[in-house]
């Protein structure tokens, strides 16, 4: 019987974990092509602004997280965990491929940037109806105390679709030559997704509805009313609140920092060449991922809270060691430079618009091999620069390639950061499952895990950019460690809250 029931419970993970990473791919291609995508869906005269306000519109998509999962999870808890997350899985989709499809800001002026932003909103309510959906359907198939474990495998999807969509991105760049890629081949990784929705559908398809609510369907047990149970009923709202509290809204920050915020960092603060960056991350996440089973099944063996909690802990203490370390290693500050390989270039070069821009191109390398690339663009006028707030207007693009053990520095220091995300997200979803009753399951949990991910976690990229750029503004000379209090701040909140008010083993866990 074993046998049987595990066999059946890796087709089940496989349906699941396949639909539950490209939702992950798709949402993640925005934020690894932010930078491309500002260029595209913004007005191009203030770069800044542009990005400011891709990474806004990203965050857009977590902050409706929560919405879909009261929507959806409301759903699921009526009609039925399968068909549920079959829609979800073709709204993201479809508003994936579209937004590949959408014209740029200089073709449709502001159409673009607000397609843009209703397919990311659509994305996020699909998105806050996957998760909960995926977990309660695995661990409603799951055997009795291996929840942990068998749940943890819908854990790695995350970590599995940002690296697949920075290898998608990775082979574009190239296949193609960088002209291509910026003109039109940025929009291949939006329209892979759709080949990967088809499969997905058609293994779903032929599922089984999970057989715990199947039963509760029978005997007449399903809830009427998801969103009263869950949030009217003191009792439960307690649980709901506690869920946010004490565990994802810290496991979220931890999260983001880890995987995302590391990204964003070594490309903009650092300026590490974006490839460079892409192919370190990915070294990470595949030496990290395998913790996400193996704490999530540990959980099974010593509980879920310890292990939650330990990965907050050491995110609070380690992170602006970790990230001073990152920042020193590649700074050109404490490299040597080779005087005689410094060049400058300096070219007139028209523009789409017709006008003329002056670039100065400088170049340098240093003894250890990195190489430094600084291409500072000015916008001219009748051969003059044009002044603003009495700065001529222009901006400044630097590029940094770093030499082999500076990388594998690196991959280390985000390795470590990954390890810091596998122990509080590896045994979250069994955690959360456990908290509440198969009737209003996927209602419940689902709300304060994207409200934990979503909002606290999603705006961290873009709260902890403006405090870094904030920071270096007043010339605060350890500007670039700044973003850190945010997710050191919350993380510590929800620690102390879990450690007061979350049991360890619960005598009283849902089946």
């Amino acid at each position: 019987m074993k046998e049987k029931s595990t066999k059946g419970i890796w087709k089940v993970i496989s349906a699941s974990s396949m639909g539950t990473m490209i939702e992950w791919y798709d949402f993640y291609i925005f934020g690894s092509l932010a930078v491309v995508i500002s260029t595209k869906f913004f007005p191009s005269d203030n770069p800044t602004a542009a990005f400011l306000s891709t990474l806004a519109t990203f965050a857009a998509g977590f902050v409706v997280r929560p919405f879909g999962a009261l929507f959806f999870g409301r759903l699921g808890d009526l009609i039925g965990r399968k068909y549920t997350f079959m829609v979800t899985l073709l709204l993201m989709g479809g508003a994936t491929f579209l937004i590949g499809c959408i014209p740029s800001y200089e073709t449709i002026g502001f159409m673009a940037p607000l397609l843009v932003l209703i397919l990311r909103l659509l994305q996020g309510l699909a998105l806050g109806g996957e998760y909960g959906g995926a977990a309660t359907y695995v661990a409603e198939h799951a055997p009795v105390g291996q929840r942990g474990y068998w749940t943890s495998w819908i854990q790695t999807t995350a970590t599995v679709g940002l690296f697949i969509s920075l290898m998608v991105i990775l082979a574009t760049r190239n296949i193609l030559t960088p002209e291509q890629f910026d003109e039109w081949g940025w929009r291949v990784p939006f329209w892979v997704s759709i080949i990967m929705v088809g499969v997905s559908y058609l293994i779903r398809k032929n599922m089984d509805e999970s057989p715990v609510f199947a039963k509760a369907k029978s005997e007449g047990k399903t809830s009427t009313n998801p969103l009263k149970e869950s949030f009217g009923n003191r009792y439960n709202l307690k649980f709901v609140l506690l869920a946010l509290f004490g565990a994802t809204m810290g496991q979220g920050v931890v999260w983001y920092t880890g995987q995302f915020y590391a990204m964003s960092f070594m490309k903009t603060v650092m300026a590490i060449d974006s490839s460079q960056v892409d192919t370190l991350l990915g070294i990470a996440l595949i030496l990290g991922t395998p913790f996400f089973v193996f704490f999530g099944w540990f959980s099974d063996k010593v509980g879920r809270k310890y292990i939650m909690m330990g990965g907050m802990l050491l995110a609070i203490l380690l992170y602006r060691p970790i990230y001073k370390q990152m920042y020193e290693t590649t700074s050109v500050k404490n490299k040597t430079e080779i005087v005689a390989k410094t060049t400058l270039l300096a070219e007139l070069k028209e523009t789409k618009k017709q006008t003329m821009d002056s670039i100065y191109t400088t170049h340098k390398e240093y003894t250890d091999g990195t190489t430094f690339q600084e291409i500072k663009t000015v916008h001219l006028e009748n051969g003059t620069p044009i002044i603003i707030d009495g700065k001529p207007k222009g901006d400044t693009k630097t590029t940094v390639k770093i030499n082999s053990s500076d990388e594998w520095s690196l991959v280390f220091l985000v390795f470590i950061q990954v390890i810091f995300v596998t122990m509080v997200y590896g045994p979250i979803a069994a955690f959360l499952v456990e908290m509440f009753p198969v009737k209003i399951r996927y209602t419940s949990m689902s709300l304060p895990y994207h409200v934990g991910n979503g909002i606290f976690g999603g705006l961290l990229p873009a709260i902890s950019t403006y405090f870094v750029t904030n920071a270096k503004d007043l010339g605060h000379p350890e500007f670039y460690l700044e973003g850190l209090w945010y997710p050191i701040v919350i993380a510590a909140v929800s620690f102390v809250v879990g450690m007061v008010y979350i049991k360890n083993k619960d005598k009283n866990a849902h089946v």
